[in-house]
């Protein structure tokens, strides 16, 4: 084949493939009506009925790390999975609210999302807008998702609006659960957290008992967080980070996979760490970061309005939006890669620094990380 005919296969190949996103950008799976952006390299999958990330994987038909359903889930139509957003709050209502019928984590997860227009292919993305109304919180969550074309890489930024004729205090976290059979003995978590505290120490001062990551406690022994094998305790770890930017990792290196997230700290300031074990074996682990970390009603957020100099809770004026970004990626590693020890933003690229004597870097391209 001469070069003009391989530009023009080349070209008629790309074309393919982005009339196959566009076209099938909204679709029915297993009776659930979804939003799915596919490129050469990845496929990005989001439920509408939630408005979660169900489904992240490489463009092989690789394996897919976002795994996770709450119990007693299974047939409800409106439920949150996998990637969810915390919405307006992290954690419980009071009981008041609860009679009210707020749900446990906010609604944006328990209510309907619509797809706004098409799929468009702007700037090196397939680009998808959706949105959700939470009618108890009088909020509005508009969302747009971008599937680089070229790389195993999305963003999201999400705009927030106060509907309600007053303002408000409220919560945003998103709450990405990593589940089997991505998630086992062997997957481990990194990041660039730093001091932190456990959910289970007593309030109202919980962060007198301080901890670093990795390492948490428990019974006064060492728990390293990297690591998840029989014991979930401590169940809920907390974290603040130094810095412009927070990212956060898991890696399957005997299944050659990495997912990775990164966020501005000015938008999500918080890292929290959930973990659960099931019949002796790692189910879940919630990578969670938000504008949070005390997983309490706003009462008790009130009365604790920061630790570590971060806030527990933001506010909303009447009529006033707020946006926030972050972004997502997948790396394919050797079956003898360690972990990470340092994420960086460089020249267009996620680079990814081994942790240990190997040293090794990996990248992911990225044009526009928000």
């Amino acid at each position: 084949m001469n070069s003009s005919c391989r530009r023009f296969a080349t070209a008629g190949f790309a074309a393919i493939v982005m009339a196959l996103a566009i076209s099938s950008a909204q679709l029915v799976t297993d009776g659930r009506r979804a939003v799915r952006l596919e490129s050469q390299t990845a496929t990005l999958v989001i439920d509408l009925g939630g408005g979660s990330i169900v489904d992240f994987h490489l463009g092989s038909g690789g394996l897919n790390p976002l795994r996770w359903l709450g119990p007693g889930d299974a047939d409800k139509a409106l439920r949150p999975m996998a990637h969810f957003l915390c919405l307006d709050r992290w954690g419980p209502p009071t009981a008041a609210e609860l009679r009210n019928g707020m749900p446990f984590h906010g609604e944006a997860s328990r209510v309907e999302w619509k797809q706004l227009g098409a799929t468009e292919r702007q700037a090196g993305k397939f680009v998808a807008v959706m949105e959700a109304t939470l009618p108890i919180a009088g909020l509005e969550v508009r969302r747009t998702v971008g599937l680089s074309e070229l790389a195993s890489f999305f963003t999201v930024s999400e705009t927030v609006t106060n509907r309600n004729k007053l303002g408000r205090v409220y919560n945003m976290v998103q709450h990405a659960t990593i589940g089997p059979p991505f998630l086992d003995e062997t997957t481990v978590v990194d990041s660039n957290a730093q001091q932190g505290f456990m959910q289970s120490s007593p309030l109202p001062n919980p962060e007198q008992l301080e901890i670093r990551w990795p390492q948490a406690t428990k019974d006064g022994k060492p728990v390293d967080l990297r690591r998840l094998t029989t014991d979930p305790d401590p169940n809920v770890t907390s974290f603040v980070i130094e810095g412009d930017l927070g990212w956060v990792t898991a890696t399957n290196a005997s299944k050659e996979l990495l997912v990775g997230y990164i966020f501005k700290t000015a938008d999500y300031p918080w890292l929290n760490i959930w973990r659960h074990v099931q019949n002796g074996k790692p189910l879940a682990r919630g990578l969670e970061f938000g504008t949070t970390g005390l997983h309490q009603p706003f009462p008790v957020l009130i009365g604790k309005p920061r630790i570590f100099g971060r806030p527990t809770f933001t506010y909303l004026d009447a009529g006033e939006s707020a946006t926030r970004s972050y972004a997502a990626f997948l790396i394919k590693v050797p079956q003898d890669f360690a972990g990470v020890n340092r994420l960086l933003y460089r020249d267009g690229r996620i680079v990814v620094q081994e942790r240990g004597d190997k040293g090794r870097e990996l990248t992911v391209a990225a044009d526009h990380l928000f």
